[in-house]
């Protein structure tokens, strides 16, 4: 696979729209993501392999702090080490941001995400009880970003 990695433009989010929800799971309605995608504080990128989108991800900053908004990933490329090239994109642009940490939800069920997150050394610092869906709770997570 010769996965790289682009900032996201709308034409990329207008590629994947039709499929979102069958091969990227369940996610934002399509006018939060354009909402997302024209905010001057947030950063999108996709991951293509040849010119197929397998996955994207994006941030939020706010002052000195991140936030990862997401990290998706098509069905039927995971566990490829996408997500972590995604999440190291993540990363390295909150640092050239000078942010001095990065915080993240995600559900208690999702047990590949939070080994990811681990794996880059974030810690679990609160939880949000039947934040997904009336029923999941969410894990929250954050990483301390060395000053630069």
């Amino acid at each position: 696979m010769s996965l790289e990695i682009y900032p996201m433009e709308l034409s990329d989010f207008q590629k994947i729209e039709p499929i979102l929800y069958e091969k990227f799971d369940d996610f934002w309605t399509p006018n939060i993501f354009k909402g997302e995608l024209e905010n001057q504080n947030s950063y999108y990128f996709v991951a293509k392999n040849d010119d197929f989108i397998v996955g994207f991800a994006g941030i939020s900053l706010c002052f000195d702090e991140a936030t990862v908004t997401n990290i998706v990933i098509h069905k039927e490329n995971r566990n490829l080490g996408i997500g972590s090239q995604l999440l190291e994109k993540l990363i390295q642009i909150a640092k050239q941001k000078n942010c001095t940490s990065i915080t993240l939800e995600v559900n208690e069920k999702n047990i590949a995400a939070i080994q990811l997150y681990k794996k880059f050394h974030f810690e679990t610092v609160g939880l949000r009880k039947q934040y997904y869906n009336h029923t999941d709770n969410a894990i929250i997570m954050t990483k301390i970003l060395p000053k630069q």
